[in-house]
């Protein structure tokens, strides 16, 4: 356990010193804006292009595990929105504390921790488990949002216009492709492109951070603790065990599914919530505040229930 936390221990010391940095005024608020473009347009692309060039494409065009990993994303929904609904907590934000239980911080955490946990081989899986959450999952809880408002078509092409205009998407698709043709970049293009894939790692951690510390700071009201905490043992708890479950029950039934592919999937929904979902329930109009205690709450616990399940699986 202690060689566990020896490695998850960094990557969350970064997660606190990008909160730090914000709440204390080293940082401006204007300056998380720009890390976030910097990660988001530059250095994850180039991260997840290198590993998708270098993970066979056999391993990112996995027929069952796409089907475990979905199943569980859409049942976290459903069992997510069931319980939380209320005279509070309307459709909206029902489905976004929805989102917020399925969908990991796979991006911007989950890439660079389980690479440095399991190993080259676990791109494969954690590359697979973005794209379900970005394009299904995502699509899905703002369509949900929109039930009552009569522009739930609206919001979903809205939500798939925004999926294509970002750039981890297609670096998926164009590493997958230089994976399967075989093709590699010119020396330079390729020592820029791993210079820029090198800075992915502490600066997403960081500004995860800063968009928490952000988060907190601009949430006046006071949400129940009710309201965020059992979402945020979802995700923690509730989340892997459903995984881990399912995955089970689908080697028994006989499916193909490599049980090393099985424990990456398990440790992708360990993971805390992804803090861009607070971003989405801002622009549509969600309770915030609540989606950022969850995200708060879910990185803060994970030190430890992450650990815990590293040491389980491995």
């Amino acid at each position: 356990m202690l060689a566990i936390l020896a490695v998850t221990f960094p990557f969350f010391a970064l997660v606190l010193c990008g909160y730090v940095a914000v709440r204390r005024g080293m940082l401006p608020l204007i300056a998380i804006p720009g890390m976030n473009s910097f990660v988001l347009y530059f250095a994850l692309p180039c991260m997840l292009f290198r590993f998708g060039a270098a993970t066979p494409l056999t391993q990112l065009l996995d027929a069952s595990l796409f089907a475990v990993y979905l199943l569980c994303a859409l049942l976290m929904v459903a069992l997510t929105m069931a319980a939380t609904l209320s005279r509070r907590i309307d459709w909206n934000d029902a489905a976004f504390g929805a989102l917020v239980a399925a969908f990991p911080n796979t991006g911007f955490m989950g890439v660079p921790l389980l690479l440095a946990l399991l190993g080259p081989r676990s791109s494969g899986p954690v590359i697979l488990t973005i794209a379900v959450d970005m394009v299904i999952t995502s699509s899905l809880c703002i369509a949900l949002s929109r039930v009552g408002s009569g522009r739930g078509r609206g919001a979903v092409l809205a939500a798939l216009r925004g999926m294509l205009a970002n750039p981890m998407p297609w670096s998926i698709v164009l590493g997958a492709l230089a994976s399967a043709l075989g093709l590699a970049l010119p020396g330079p293009v390729q020592r820029t492109v791993g210079l820029l894939a090198d800075a992915a790692s502490p600066v997403a951690l960081f500004t995860i951070g800063a968009v928490l510390a952000r988060s907190q700071m601009g949430s006046a009201d006071a949400t129940p603790l009710r309201e965020y905490v059992p979402v945020a043992l979802k995700k923690l708890v509730l989340h892997p065990l459903l995984m881990l479950a399912l995955g089970r029950g689908a080697i028994w039934l006989g499916l193909p599914l490599d049980p090393y592919a099985l424990n990456c999937i398990v440790l992708v929904a360990c993971l805390p919530s992804a803090s861009n979902v607070a971003m989405l329930s801002e622009r549509y109009g969600a309770d915030t505040g609540r989606i950022a205690r969850i995200i708060l709450v879910s990185t803060a616990i994970s030190f430890l229930t992450f650990s815990a399940a590293v040491s389980l699986l491995r």
